[in-house]
């Protein structure tokens, strides 16, 4: 697979659509940077299939029984819920074999729904673009790493959201390529797109979202007025 020429692989962003990646690392797979938004991506040709990534998935035991657990999601939820009006209803995405989050955001008083792809595919939960249905927040922890196709997930939890809903998303953060390099976050093969500052900075300017950066693997995106995607950065 090393072997391949850049010329064999699909360079092509999957989050901005940019159709030139450069060379950023390579080890047991390549990984290439987009000249646009900075993020560092995995080619499509060395992605597992859905079947491969759901045994490992299986093998989580997170559980919301787990105070280690809890403890390493309160990172995230403790300057997420100040984004958050009392009683507001929300989506956690790719809520994963064990939901934990949606417990502590309850716990907090807050209502939740679950979706992910493999555990809770209830694809009805995606389809809130009307105001009336859309929610205040949206939580991605420790998911968008995952996703084959960004751009495409991303917007559309993006049109799910209300004016002045926050997506919140919890993610480990590409600093240079001498740290990428002993990074063990790309050691996971079911993670295959890596962000940085400058990634969130493009998403922020694409959405006209004022971004948050309240912890070093914490992003908080909320929408306003303007949330249509700025077409000179499109």
């Amino acid at each position: 697979m090393n072997n391949q020429s850049h010329d064999t692989f699909d360079l092509t962003c999957p989050l901005c659509q940019l159709s030139k990646g450069i060379k950023f690392f390579e080890d047991h797979r390549s990984y290439f940077q987009c000249l646009k938004c900075s993020l560092v991506f995995v080619p499509p040709q060395q992605y597992l299939t859905a079947e491969e990534e759901k045994a490992m998935y299986d093998l989580h035991e997170n559980s919301s029984d787990d105070p280690g657990y809890r403890q390493f999601l309160n990172r995230f939820l403790q300057p997420f819920l100040q984004h958050l009006k009392p009683h507001s209803y929300g989506l956690d995405f790719g809520s994963g074999p064990g939901p934990t989050l949606s417990i502590m955001l309850e716990e907090n008083g807050h209502t939740v729904e679950n979706y992910d792809c493999f555990y809770a595919p209830d694809i009805n939960l995606l389809d809130k673009s009307d105001s009336k249905q859309a929610y205040d927040f949206i939580t991605a922890t420790e998911v968008i790493e995952h996703l084959h196709h960004p751009k495409q997930e991303l917007e559309r939890l993006w049109s799910c959201l209300k004016v002045n809903g926050s997506l919140g998303i919890m993610t480990k953060r590409v600093l240079n390529q001498e740290a990428f390099s002993h990074w063990h976050y790309k050691n996971d093969i079911t993670h295959v797109c890596f962000y940085s500052l400058e990634t969130f900075q493009w998403l922020a300017n694409h959405w006209g979202a004022t971004l948050s950066i309240p912890e070093k693997d914490v992003a908080i995106l909320t929408k306003t007025i303007n949330d249509e995607p700025n077409q000179k950065n499109a």
